[in-house]
């Protein structure tokens, strides 16, 4: 197969292994910065060019795009699946995951537990915000935020009102959550491929750090999930359309409850505490569903 890895820089460590994955079975791999992509169309065609080359012959495209470059990456991507191109990540799907509020509305909307979580633009209805998740101590939640930055917990109702009201000054959207005390600050990420979790490893924050962000301090320590939570990380994958997502979710007293669903999780900290080849497992399913893709396409054009 010719693997397209849509990637800023081919040295990061999540890059790498998904090359090293893909050259080990044999495949043909490149890598390019979406950012030097583009796209040209003309009726009944979808070409797509990185300097004066045309890109062709591609088989599948694995995104691994910025948050900062979701809306021009996702177009990109949209043109490699017009052109019938396999990837394990839609455009539809890295869309809805990187947007918090959305992917927040699907989840709830599919029955998928959530902590409880509320959002309003005006002032005035602070209060009835605070209410809603239960009182302090909540999180204050940026939803342009990434790796745990723009993630405030406040612990009284003062700091809360504070928090919220610091936000709306700078016209920042935000979202507000209960805060899962039993939690004691770590979270556990799951890796979905395809319809199973293949690895899953706890992030524990460091000594007073709520957030459990390896990017904030945090660190990882193996375990073993629970099949209700392996279900609920499965069911939120689904729930977006995703085929290859990091889960995050909390252990709380009346079960696993998702944070965030990422669409482009990082490969280093799961492979490294838990020794899984995760890379391996991706390019696995891309091999057997691209196959699947291959006869579905012929089934359409014999149609």
């Amino acid at each position: 197969m010719n693997i397209l890895v849509l990637s800023a820089n081919r040295n990061l460590y999540s890059t790498r292994r998904l090359v090293e994955a893909a050259e080990e079975r044999g495949h043909t791999v490149k890598v390019m910065n979406v950012r030097n992509c583009y796209a040209v169309l003309s009726k009944g065609e979808l070409d797509i060019y990185y300097g004066d080359h045309r890109i062709d012959q591609v088989d599948a495209v694995i995104p691994r795009i910025g948050a900062s470059l979701t809306f021009y990456g996702s177009a990109m991507l949209r043109q490699f699946e017009m052109k019938q191109v396999f990837t394990p990540v839609s455009s539809l799907a890295l869309v809805r995951s990187r947007d918090k509020l959305r992917a927040l509305q699907i989840l709830a909307k599919e029955g998928v537990s959530i902590p409880k979580t509320a959002v309003a633009k005006q002032p005035t209805d602070i209060e009835y915000l605070i209410k809603q998740v239960g009182g302090a101590p909540l999180v204050v939640k940026l939803l342009e935020g990434t790796q745990g930055k723009g993630v405030v917990l406040a612990e009284s109702k003062t700091a809360a009102k504070s928090v919220i009201e610091a936000f709306y000054g700078l016209n920042a959207n935000i979202l507000v959550q209960e805060f899962i005390k039993e939690a004691k600050g770590a979270d556990v990420r799951a890796i979905v491929v395809g319809n199973k979790v293949v690895a899953a490893y706890k992030r524990q924050g460091k000594e007073g750090e709520f957030r459990s962000n390896l990017h904030a301090g945090g660190h990882g320590l193996p375990i073993k999930l629970k099949t209700s939570e392996k279900n609920a990380a499965i069911q939120a994958a689904k729930a977006l359309g995703l085929k290859v997502a990091g889960v995050d979710l909390l252990q709380s007293d009346r079960g696993p409850l998702i944070l965030e669903v990422n669409s482009s999780p990082g490969l280093e900290g799961v492979e490294r505490t838990t020794g899984i080849d995760v890379a391996g497992a991706i390019i696995t399913y891309i091999e057997e569903n691209y196959r699947t893709s291959l006869v579905k396409n012929k089934d359409k054009i014999g149609a």
